[in-house]
């Protein structure tokens, strides 16, 4: 029995319902413990601010080490790293506002995500099997013969990934006036869509 093998590619858009944030603070000192107690005096005023609805810290990371002028030991540095999830995203850019102006050594952020994909996914492998069916269509009627039955499916790579890439802020020990936060609206930085991608390959009979 001859058989005709396409493939078919289904695309979603949704827009983004939750981003994730990626902060780092620093502190030196002459020795490890005096790095490693002044950092702590430098997030003991940021840790109320992830304390907000809507903000999970995912992660809390802490990295104590000397610093090094070649072969010389130059004091210490104590760094503490934060990967937050906001879900309330109305409150994103106050978040943002209050990190930069308690002074990150490093701030990446927002990169956009859905929260849950299940029903994009399938919507976009309806979409996949029915290309890879509209093409095993154009090559029957192409060999002048009848399309058959779905003998085999199997799944591709799917992905899932921003339309247009995440907004971003860096920040380098950047912040606002005292006492005033920086306007992080300016920036617009909406909730980009989300472009849920699947492949796959499907093995078609061929009829006389």
């Amino acid at each position: 029995m001859a058989e005709v093998v396409t493939k078919g590619v289904g695309r979603v858009e949704r827009t983004a319902d939750r981003a994730q944030v990626d902060v780092s603070f620093e502190a030196a000192g002459a020795t490890r413990d005096e790095a490693a107690r002044a950092l702590t005096e430098r997030v003991s005023a940021v840790e109320p601010l992830l304390r907000r609805d809507g903000v999970e810290v995912r992660t809390r990371q802490l990295s104590v080490h000397d610093n090094w002028d070649g072969q010389r030991r130059s004091g210490a540095r104590a760094v503490q790293r934060y990967v937050l999830r906001v879900t309330d995203l109305t409150g994103l850019d106050d978040l943002l506002g209050a990190l930069v102006g308690a002074e990150p050594t490093w701030l990446n952020g927002p990169t956009w995500e859905l929260a849950e994909d299940a029903e994009a996914v399938r919507e976009a492998q309806r979409a996949a099997v029915a290309d890879a069916r509209r093409r095993a269509e154009g090559y029957a009627e192409a060999l002048g013969v009848r399309l058959g039955v779905l003998l085999r499916l199997s799944d591709g790579d799917g992905e899932v990934w921003a339309a247009e890439g995440a907004s971003r802020v860096m920040a380098f020990g950047a912040g606002g006036s005292p006492g005033e936060p920086p306007r992080m609206d300016q920036l617009n930085l909406e909730a980009q869509q989300i472009v849920v991608t699947v492949r796959c390959t499907a093995s078609w009979s061929l009829l006389d």
